[in-house]
C-alpha cells in the first residue's frame, strides 16, 4: 500500500525522508490512535537500535500507555516520574544517555540502556509524549533529537485532532 524510499545515507537524510514518509501517512487522517499506530511502526521500522517505539497519551492527569512497537510496556505513568513523567513536567525532551542513572527510571524493559522522550504539545498543553528507548548507551544524540521534535511537531495537531 504504501512504499517509502527512506535514505540509507546521512542522519538529517534519514529524518528528512521518515518526516516526509509521516506527513504521508497521517495527512488528512484525524484517528489519534491510527495515527500514532502508523508513527511508531514507521519510526520502528527505520530507526536502528531500538528496542521499544510509541506513545503514551495524557488521560486523566496521567500517561497512559498508547500504541507502540517492541516489549509489553507500564500501562500508567504518574506526571514526574520516570523519564516520561518528565518530560511531561518539563515539557522538554529528554535525553538520557544511561537510564540507570536517571533518578527514578521506570524500567518497563531491563534490556534498555537509553531513552529519548519527546512531550507532545497542542495548543498549550502536553497531550503525550514520544518515547523511544535503545539497549545502546547514549544511542540518541542531538540529531536524533531535533529530528524526532520535528515528527512530534508534525504529529501533534493529528494527534489531537479527537483530542
Amino acid at each position: 500500500m504504501y512504499q517509502f524510499d527512506i535514505a540509507a545515507g546521512s542522519k538529517a537524510e534519514l529524518y528528512r525522508d521518515l518526516h516526509a514518509a509521516l506527513d504521508a501517512l497521517t495527512a488528512g487522517e484525524a484517528d489519534t490512535v491510527a495515527n500514532m499506530a502508523n508513527a511508531s511502526a514507521l519510526i520502528w521500522q527505520y530507526l536502528p537500535d531500538l528496542n521499544w517505539a510509541g506513545f503514551y497519551r495524557m488521560v486523566g492527569g496521567e500517561l497512559v500507555l498508547g500504541p507502540f512497537q517492541g516489549k509489553a510496556a507500564c500501562i500508567r505513568i504518574p506526571v514526574g516520574k520516570g523519564v516520561c513523567g518528565a518530560a511531561v513536567a518539563t515539557r522538554e525532551t529528554q535525553r538520557v544517555d544511561d537510564v540507570h542513572a536517571f533518578p527514578g527510571h521506570i524500567a518497563c524493559d531491563a534490556a534498555s540502556r537509553s531513552e529519548l522522550v519527546v512531550p507532545v504539545l497542542h495548543d498549550g498543553r502536553v497531550i503525550g509524549v514520544l518515547d523511544l528507548d535503545s539497549p545502546e548507551p547514549s544511542r540518541f544524540d542531538a540529531e536524533d533529537q531535533a529530528g524526532c521534535e520535528a515528527l512530534v511537531t508534525l504529529l501533534a495537531p493529528r494527534l489531537a485532532a479527537a483530542d
